[in-house]
């Protein structure tokens, strides 16, 4: 039946075989098919008198379009084909058909709104390749006569989504293709994280981070263990990923950056971003700031360890100053 008319409704007596099944075809269904037009499908179960050698031949020899059991609007023959591909790349999407019939019309539909795209129409000899509103496909499209499969050339983002292929012909069958565009990936950057107070001062702070990117996965590993990760969905972030290590490490450690297609890899250089405490000491002669106290008095030299960190820095300081301060003070004194 279709939205303008109906077939007729037939009754069976008796046990039916497939040479009765086929009987009732030819009278009964072919008729009703075709008062209902060109674009009317049958449907039959998987009964095995529907599916012999005998009805099928039937079928294809009087051109009759069949929906395969269960329906085609049920999940499970409305198969599903996830794609990934690297922006800038070509793709095809192929209909597993090695040779199309004059009777098939091959269809291929985009996004929510399932916009037409592209269609082959064997009987004419015809293909067509259309554009969505955006103009997005625009000198994209190319399609494949003969198997009806379709090429989208360099891909981008905005290519992502669904793509179903529907076959109208003697067997009507649809395929959605889910299509995952990824961009290419930065090199993740390694630095010292100095916002960062670490919990020894023996251990080395440090800092992995990649911007611009979207579903992606960044991770630290030890070796080839991983130690931590972090997983983005969205498009166009910035993602960073700490670590803390000891000064003398001698382990291999990489920040690695990843999606469904490829990897980037930047492998740790200890000795240049974490230097232990001890080579960044330096020596001060404390009789640059002091003069003597007096003629008579003992010049006295003092080594201050000066270090990079902030409150021992003060203290060396304040120290120096002290002393400066009283030795001027005592030969002022003995002035007098």
């Amino acid at each position: 039946m279709s939205a303008a008319s109906f077939g007729e409704l037939h009754f069976i007596d008796g046990i039916m075989n497939s040479t009765i099944y086929c009987s009732i075809l030819k009278e009964k269904m072919l008729p009703s098919l075709r008062a209902l037009g060109r674009r009317a499908l049958f449907q039959h179960d998987n009964d095995p008198k529907h599916t012999s050698k005998a009805t099928v031949a039937f079928l294809k020899k009087n051109r009759v379009k069949v929906i395969e059991w269960p329906s085609v609007f049920g999940a499970e023959t409305n198969e599903i084909q996830s794609v990934s591909v690297m922006e800038g790349d070509s793709v095809t999407l192929h209909t597993s058909v090695t040779q199309t019939h004059e009777d098939d019309d091959i269809l291929w539909k985009f996004g929510a709104e399932m916009s037409l795209i592209a269609k082959i129409s064997i009987e004419k000899q015809i293909s067509f390749q259309y554009d969505v509103p955006d103009g997005r496909f625009k000198d994209r499209l190319k399609l494949d006569n003969q198997t009806g499969s379709l090429t989208i050339t360099n891909i981008t983002t905005q290519h992502a989504g669904d793509y179903k292929l529907e076959i109208n012909g003697p067997m009507w069958s649809s395929k959605t293709f889910s299509v995952s565009v990824y961009a290419h990936l930065a090199t993740p950057k390694i630095t010292r994280d100095c916002s960062s107070s670490s919990s020894s001062q023996q251990n080395c702070s440090l800092l992995c981070s990649v911007v611009n990117v979207g579903h992606v996965t960044l991770s630290w590993y030890k070796g080839n263990s991983l130690l931590s990760s972090i997983s983005v969905s969205d498009l166009s972030i910035s993602l960073s990923l700490p670590l803390e290590v000891e000064y003398q490490e001698k382990n291999s450690y990489s920040c690695v950056i990843n999606n469904p297609i490829t990897n980037q890899t930047t492998h740790l250089d200890i000795t240049q971003l974490c230097q232990s405490l001890t080579n960044q000491t330096q020596h001060l002669d404390i009789s640059t700031l002091c003069q003597p106290c007096s003629d008579k008095g003992i010049l006295l030299f003092y080594t201050v360890l000066l270090s990079a960190a902030g409150p021992l820095l003060t203290v060396a300081v304040v120290g120096i100053f002290c002393i400066c301060k009283k030795c001027r003070k005592i030969d002022r004194e003995g002035k007098y």
